[in-house]
Order: C-alpha cells, then structure tokens, then sequence
C-alpha cells in the first residue's frame, strides 16, 4: 500500500467514524451531520515509548491524539527537538489536545513548580501542534467559599502564561476534587476567570461517577465545550471505593453514553472523544490492539 492510500485508508477507518457508523447502520442522514472523531490518550498506552505507542496507534488506523507531554518529551530529549512532531506527521497523526497539568488552581506548595512545569508543557505543546492542554483540578485540602477568588486569580494567571501559545488551558473537574468537581462549579469558575485562554471541558467518567446531575448538561451554553474524554462507568466496584483504574471501554459499564453524547451534540461539540483509561491492564496492552478496540467500542455512538 503506497503512504497515499495507507493515509486514506486511515482517515476513512478512524477520521471519520461517524461516517463509518452511518453506513453500517442505514442511518447515514443523521449521522453526516456529526464531526465528532475518536481520539487516543497517552495515559491509555503509558506503558510504552512515544514511538511504540504512535506507531501502534496508527497501524490501528487512529489520526487524532492527545499525547502525554513528559514522554513527549522524553522522546525529543532522545531525538532531537521537533522529533515528536515529525513522527506524527509522518504517521499521519494528529495532537488534537495534550495532557497534561495539575495543581494550577490551588494554592498549595506544588503550584509554583506546577507553573514551571506549564511553561515547557506549552512549548512542546505548541510544538506538537495541539492548541489544547488539560487542566485537571486535583486539589484534596479543605476550603470554603472564600477561596475561590485565589481559585480565579490563579487560573487566570495561569491562562496569561498560555496565552502567547496560542493554547487553551482546559479546566477538567474531577470527582475526587474538593475545590471544582462537577459541571456547575467548573462552568461558574471558567465563566469567572473570563479569559479567553481558559475553557470548559468534561471527562465522561468524572462526569457520571462524581457530583454532577444529567441536568447540568443544560446549562452548558452552544459551543462551550472545548474537548471531551470518553470511557464508561463500570457498574463495580461502588463509587465510593472505586479509582480512576477501573473506568472502562464505552459501553462496558452503566454510563447513558449515547444520552450524554447527544446532548454534547445538542450543544454544538465536533470534536474528539478522547478515550483515557487508566487500568495496568490496558496501558501495558499493545497500543495497537488497545486502539482497535477503542475504535470498535465508540465508533457505535457515533450512529446513535
């Protein structure tokens, strides 16, 4: 297969995966209308080498990425600057958003190493090609209503240094988090800060598993949503006791996936369905066979 058709090839079998449902579902109307497109995270395949981990991507046929920055890096230390870059491009593949930073929104000590590190994140970032970066809010102490004006400052400073990149810091709540960890809190505080480098974001795990309701879907306005990770809920172990290890393939668990993603398309995003997982299991699985399977466990919502 020439590099021509073997990009075609890969742009029909994962660019385009609405498409690609549409036809073997006899529901092509509905479903051209969609952009959405799968995209791979780096944490799924973290235990493997930037190269080993984009190579089995591709051969799965995946185009779009979120590559995990630290073994970006560790790869161009290795090869060269601008090496992460090339081997995307010469795979075929895209960074659509890359992960990622913690400890930007509270006060604590790791904040200011936490802002050093965001400083060479967004270069390569930039360098990648992504205009996104994620945000995860992390924080664990105990706070009060009063600290979230710091809560603001911090993540507008922080989108200030985003900012000459051209890279929008995506906040992402999570369940655990005791300062923003459901749609509502993490709507007011983006909407707060009003900075044009900060935006909205949602984990589909975090969202189902943690404090948020269906309903806070509406009050997301068209086009708010800037990048979405997409796995299930397993229906075990209890929430109470279950870590970020156990979220599962779409479809394997209890989350109304298929709700959650129309309404996301109700409000206007047409963009990537990130699949992260964090199970051993599965980040240690080959990154070809980890990708084909994301592939075949999203591509059914796409026609639904």
């Amino acid at each position: 297969m020439s590099n021509l058709d073997r990009r075609k090839f890969m742009a029909l079998s994962a660019g385009v995966p609405a498409m690609l449902a549409a036809v073997g579902s006899g529901k092509a109307a509905a479903a051209s209308t969609s952009s959405m497109y799968i995209c791979m995270h780096g944490a799924t395949s973290s235990g493997f080498d930037f190269r080993t981990t984009m190579e089995g991507w591709s051969r799965a046929g995946i185009t779009a990425a979120e590559p995990d920055l630290p073994i970006a890096r560790t790869f161009e230390d290795a090869n060269g600057p601008g090496s992460a870059r090339r081997l995307m491009d010469d795979l075929g593949i895209r960074a659509v958003s890359s992960s990622n930073q913690l400890y930007l929104e509270e006060s604590g000590p790791q904040r200011s190493q936490a802002l050093e590190d965001l400083k060479w994140k967004l270069e390569l970032a930039e360098s990648l090609g992504a205009d996104r970066l994620v945000v995860p809010t992390a924080a664990s102490g105990t706070y009060s209503m009063a600290d979230y004006d710091q809560v603001y400052e911090n993540l507008y400073e922080a989108a200030e240094i985003a900012r000459p990149h051209n890279i929008a810091l995506m906040l992402e709540f999570i369940r655990f988090s005791t300062l923003i960890n459901n749609v509502r809190t993490a709507l007011n505080v983006v909407r707060t800060v009003d900075h044009p480098n900060l935006k909205f974001m949602i984990d589909v795990y975090h969202f189902w598993a943690g404090m948020s309701k269906f309903e806070d879907l509406d009050l997301i306005n068209k086009g708010e949503v800037h990048h979405v990770h997409f796995e299930d809920t397993p229906a075990l172990p209890h929430l109470e006791v279950a870590e970020l290890k156990h979220r599962a393939y779409p479809g394997e668990g209890v989350a109304p996936l298929q709700r959650i993603l129309n309404k996301l398309a109700e409000k206007g995003y047409s963009r990537a369905l990130s699949l992260e997982l964090f199970d051993p299991v599965v980040q240690n699985t080959d990154p070809e066979v980890v990708a084909r399977k994301g592939i075949e466990t999203i591509t059914p919502f796409f026609s639904g």
